[in-house]
């Protein structure tokens, strides 16, 4: 779906962004909306956390091949920050290909849907 379709009304959207990490990718989408508006920085995290439920990072390797590296959970937020819980990380070792591995952590929240 097309970035414009994220909002309420739908059960899923998904989006792309460019940044080096999900904490990259956030501190990017709020400095987009103060480029836009003054707002308070609180107010944009809270929007962000209620419409963004898991971020996937991809990563391009050295090969030029492209892989998950992480999946992060947004969950709210704690001191003015927003939360994150890593779900699911890349993991390598030598000599061998890497593979997403999961952290253990389970989902906080599941958003309940009207």
């Amino acid at each position: 779906m097309r970035s414009q379709d994220a909002n309420p009304r739908h059960d899923g959207s998904l989006s792309t962004g460019h940044g080096n990490s999900p904490s990259d990718m956030l501190s990017r989408l709020e400095t987009m909306v103060l480029m836009g508006c003054e707002m308070p920085l609180s107010a944009i995290r809270a929007q962000i956390v209620s419409a963004i439920d898991v971020m996937v990072h991809l990563e391009r390797f050295r090969d030029g091949s492209r892989k998950v590296v992480e999946i992060t959970e947004l969950y709210g937020m704690e001191n003015g920050a927003i939360r994150l819980s890593p779900l699911f990380l890349y993991k390598s070792s030598e000599g061998e290909t890497g593979q997403l591995v999961a952290t253990g952590n389970t989902l906080h929240t599941r958003k309940q849907h009207r």
